[in-house]
């Protein structure tokens, strides 16, 4: 029996083509047309090179990753949809993709009981033909990238582990390409699972042989450059800056760190203190521009008791707490005339007063001092003393910007996910190709603290197993507003813009300079009336998950009493 496929209409919507840009798109997506003859010549080299078998794992891997992606458009596109519709969304997907015709006969479904049985033939494979072209008949199934986007696709459809295996391929001579799919529970030998949860031995493999090819003084040295290797980035802008950074952590000079707020100075300070002789000893941070002027010396050199109203007791300030350790000066330029004074004579002497004090206490401290202002205008401007200016800058280094660290963004969002999902105890797929672009394109006046801020908005609103969309990261910021302007310049459009009263709506929003919050506040109140206020209707008929739905109806102003 041959079961009929629902209409695939919702899915094929979002396929998108904009050759001007050179960009393809299903959903928020980015994919590439590509001939089979080009994949078939890297099919060959592949398997020729590390052989049948790791190919077979590499491809089911792939292909497991690319079903569980395809999951999370199945539910989006179908939120209203029966279980089985749902599901039929793979085999529509694949067919869509052009993998394969997907004729399925057998289906049994039961979430609830963990139950499932599929049966299917896959007719005119693009694996098979690639395989056939290039290494002739098998002596084993061949729809191995397939196969992973099947055992990916149901098993996050489903919510347990389900496994499908080829029981006839043409590749290996059969008449047909057959497959059964069952939870990995009912199958005798289930070992192909493992696949799609061991590390891949190819990559463990080529590290192997790359290991006996380095030398290693080279390894050394490396390791040397990367000394802050906490730290996350590869740009070459980057590793010069690590690079210095290393110089002079096991130096004893004075650190002037410089940059835009947010670009990571108290890390850098942090690895500077913790690669130099002293990382033994306290690390103590202050930021200058957080103390109140009357109370900056206190915080810094301490006070002894009685020195003025309040101080019922004596306290050691900074200085002395980081003695024989290091002590960071963030926002130093906003150290009053007097602190600069006491600050310099430390520098110079190792010595201090604590305020109210009469006895000089010695100090064994080293000092990084950090700032986003240009310390040499404020020394023009009288604002900074030329004298400490010079004490400070034995060794000068600049961070930089995250606009000049692109190629950093990626490991950057990958560390940050890490961080937050296990803060929130929640599990994502990453982003999205459509979000990830806006991270690569986004100036970062923030640099790296806005883009932790982001990618923790993205997770807090991104379901559990689904993937971070822009509209995740950008929900409730200005950027937000531009994205759209974006995803039209990108010929990605909804298939509610494709008509006339949909453009003219646009049109009056723009002429009447009606603003994003107006807009989203709107669709919002008008969601949440056709669903009698039922918060996950709504979201369902703006295709938003329940949390980021409830995260703007939170950001709604409450209605006034009357």
């Amino acid at each position: 029996m041959v079961i009929e496929l629902p209409d695939a209409s919702d899915l094929s919507s979002h396929v998108h083509f904009n050759p001007e840009q050179g960009k393809v798109w299903l959903d928020e997506q980015r994919g590439i047309l590509q001939t089979l003859p080009a994949m078939a010549s890297i099919w060959r080299e592949i398997v020729t090179s590390i052989g049948v078998e790791r190919s077979r794992n590499l491809f089911m891997r792939s292909g497991f990753r690319n079903g569980e992606i395809d999951a999370e458009l199945a539910r989006k596109q179908r939120p209203k949809a029966s279980l089985t519709d749902l599901f039929l969304a793979g085999p529509q997907l694949h067919m869509l993709r052009g993998m394969a015709k997907v004729i399925p006969s057998v289906l049994e479904l039961n979430a609830v009981k963990k139950q499932f049985l599929m049966e299917l033939a896959w007719v005119d494979s693009y694996e098979v033909e690639i395989s056939l072209a290039e290494l002739g008949v098998l002596d084993m199934p061949v729809c191995w990238n397939l196969l992973g986007y099947a055992c990916g696709f149901s098993s996050t459809i489903m919510g347990f582990e389900i496994l499908f295996k080829e029981v006839c391929c043409r590749g290996k001579g059969d008449n047909e390409c057959h497959i059964v799919g069952k939870t990995l529970a009912d199958w005798e030998d289930a070992q192909d699972y493992e696949i799609f949860s061991s590390s891949d031995s190819l990559i463990e493999t080529l590290y192997d042989l790359q290991a006996k090819t380095i030398d290693r003084s080279s390894i050394e040295d490396h390791k040397e450059e990367r000394i802050f290797s906490a730290l996350v980035g590869e740009s070459a802008v980057f590793k010069k800056m690590c690079t210095m950074a290393n110089k002079v952590a096991t130096s004893k000079a004075s650190v002037l760190l410089t940059g835009e707020t947010g670009v990571g100075k108290e890390m850098i300070a942090k690895g500077i203190h913790l690669h130099s002789e002293r990382s033994e000893m306290p690390f103590i941070a202050l930021n200058c521009a957080a103390i109140p002027q009357e109370l900056l010396e206190a915080e810094l050199f301490g006070v002894e008791k009685g020195a003025f109203t309040g101080a019922t007791h004596a306290r050691k300030g900074r200085f002395e707490r980081a003695n024989t350790g290091t002590i960071f000066l963030d926002e130093v330029v906003e150290l009053s005339a007097r602190a600069q004074a006491s600050l310099l004579r430390v520098l110079q002497e190792r010595e201090f007063e604590p305020v109210g004090g009469t006895q000089t206490r010695s100090v064994d401290v080293r000092i990084i001092a950090a700032t986003n202002e240009d310390l040499e205008e404020a020394v023009k401007g009288g604002k900074f003393r030329a004298d400490l200016f010079y004490r400070l800058n034995v060794f000068p280094l600049h961070i930089p910007p995250l606009r000049e660290r692109h190629d950093d963004i990626p490991l950057l969002v990958e560390f940050f996910i890490d961080k937050y999902e296990s803060l929130y105890t929640t599990k994502t797929l990453g982003l999205t190709d459509r979000a990830m672009g806006h991270l690569l394109h986004h100036p970062w006046p923030g640099n790296i603290r806005e883009l932790e801020n982001t990618i923790e908005r993205g997770v807090i609103l991104t379901e559990k197993n689904q993937r971070i969309t822009a509209d995740s990261l950008l929900s409730g910021t200005r950027a937000a507003q531009q994205l759209d302007v974006d995803i039209a310049i990108d010929g990605i459009t909804s298939t509610a813009t494709n008509n006339g009263d949909q453009d003219s709506w646009a049109d009056t929003i723009f002429e009447q300079s009606i603003s994003m919050e107006a807009v989203e506040a709107e669709l919002v109140n008008k969601a949440m009336a056709l669903s009698d206020n039922n918060v996950s209707k709504a979201a369902r008929l703006l295709g938003l998950s329940r949390p980021a739905f409830a995260y703007r109806l939170a950001k709604l102003p409450t209605p006034a009493a009357e």
